[in-house]
């Protein structure tokens, strides 16, 4: 994913499929100089951890949240 989709993702009110390395997250900020973003687990709501942009995939998803 790109940095300039990534923070498109933060600010849109509807939730978006986004996988980090297969599991599904949350992005809750985007750090555009270091190009990490923090992101927490959406099965595990405690665990955050801070990922590199690149590694963020956004699935496409018919019926949408």
């Amino acid at each position: 994913m790109n940095i300039i989709r990534a923070k498109e993702i933060t600010q849109d009110p509807n939730m978006k499929d986004v996988e980090y390395l297969g599991e599904k997250v949350y992005i809750l900020s985007v750090d555009e100089e270091s190009k990490k973003a923090l992101v927490r687990y959406r099965e595990n709501s405690d665990k955050t951890v801070e990922v590199d942009v690149r590694q963020l995939d956004e699935k496409s998803s018919e019926a949408g949240f």
